[in-house]
């Protein structure tokens, strides 16, 4: 009897070990090369961006918005569609306390430290604001890291990075290599094939956001949709105008390079723009509507005359794979509209669809892109 209690003494004591050690405390080198030491798995997160939960729902699938405790608020405005099937599975989302913008300095240090996050995940591209209005400062003193992240800056390099950090700091890194595994390998199903075809290349035009605004045309350089466009077997006619990720071409630039593609990038926009232009692809779209607005778009001045427009091949993709891990399968679409012939064995509906099943918590709904030429 008593060897039997000592054993279930040992027992406990071991577990109790275990669990200090796995609460111990950590460093991990952000995307900008910052090293942070910080207590992991961390309880108490903050999202510099509310769209990070795209990522989040990868490695929490069974409540991604369990360790939220704050956050921006963007996802319900620049997604409402998967706002909307994130909300109806995981009411509690509606309490969460929502923060002003970094780059806009609107956000509250002293809410923030209400709240006593053990991090706070922020984008590369609130780095600059967030250092000039001192917050990092003010932060620090408060022992509350920040810890920054990318998927839309330079997605193509800093995603997986991204994803490893946050796996780390949330004690999730199996969940984020499994992902990562996944990634890597629908990448791999349109590089290796590019690089044994190597194909003739096709113009592309990406028209980021068309319609958004009366504006033409912004656009992207030589990274994220611009890259994507490349990967995929294109060759952007911005990469070599725009001399950073985010710019924009004037009609006169477009109808000169005569692209054979245009590829638009489009969402439910109505918070921001009510009854816009915009092109409303995204999960459960309605295709008609889309298919008109993207039609409406070739009419504009930067589209007279240019070969994307005579043979139909204007294309609307979902804008938010500008700004989330599920960038590959935008790749994919982007190859298969580039060289069909070649990518007939490809499927990035069901890529979308596995993606899902496998890792988030909310059905797929299709939408995501339409094409003029045959849809």
């Amino acid at each position: 009897m008593h060897s039997v209690g000592f054993r279930i003494l040992v027992g406990i004591v071991m577990t109790l070990i275990s669990s200090v050690a796995l609460a111990g405390e950590i460093t991990v080198t952000d995307v900008v090369g910052r090293d942070v030491t910080l207590d992991a798995p961390a309880e108490r997160v903050i999202l510099g961006e509310g769209r990070q939960v795209y990522l989040l729902s990868v490695l929490t699938p069974e409540n991604p918005f369990q360790h939220v405790v704050g956050w921006r608020e963007d996802f319900s405005q620049a997604d409402p569609d998967n706002y909307a099937s994130y909300s109806a599975r995981f009411p509690e989302l509606e309490d969460i306390p929502t923060f002003g913008g970094f780059k806009d300095g609107t956000f509250d240090v002293e809410q923030a430290a209400a709240l006593e996050p053990d991090a706070i995940f922020m984008n590369i591209e609130a780095r600059s604001a967030t250092e000039e209005a001192g917050y990092d400062d003010k932060l620090a003193e408060l022992n509350i890291p920040i810890v920054y992240v990318d998927f839309r800056e330079d997605p193509m390099n800093n995603t997986i990075p991204s994803m490893r950090i946050m796996g780390q700091i949330l004690g999730k890194e199996e969940a984020a290599e499994q992902f990562i595994a996944f990634s890597e390998e629908q990448m791999a199903r349109v590089t290796e094939k590019i690089a044994a075809a190597d194909p003739e290349r096709p113009t592309v035009f990406v028209d980021r956001a068309g319609g958004y605004s009366e504006d033409c045309c912004m656009s992207f350089g030589d990274g994220n949709f611009g890259e994507y466009v490349e990967v995929a077997g294109g060759t952007n006619i911005a990469k070599d105008i725009i001399p950073d990720t985010f710019g924009t071409l004037n009609p006169e630039q477009i109808i000169s390079a005569n692209p054979d593609h245009v590829v638009v990038t489009g969402g439910n926009w109505e918070a921001y723009v009510p009854g816009g232009a915009w092109v409303g692809v995204g999960p459960g779209a309605d295709m008609e509507a889309a298919r008109a607005k993207l039609d409406a778009l070739t009419e504009r001045t930067a589209m007279t005359g240019i070969e994307a427009v005579k043979t139909g091949n204007v294309h609307a993709i979902w804008h938010q794979f500008y700004n989330s891990p599920y960038y590959f399968a935008a790749v994919q679409q982007l190859a298969k509209w580039f060289h069909p012939e070649l990518f007939a064995d490809i499927d990035p509906d069901a890529t979308m669809k596995a993606l899902h099943e496998r890792f988030l918590p909310v059905d797929y709904r299709p939408g995501y892109w339409i094409s003029l030429d045959h849809e």
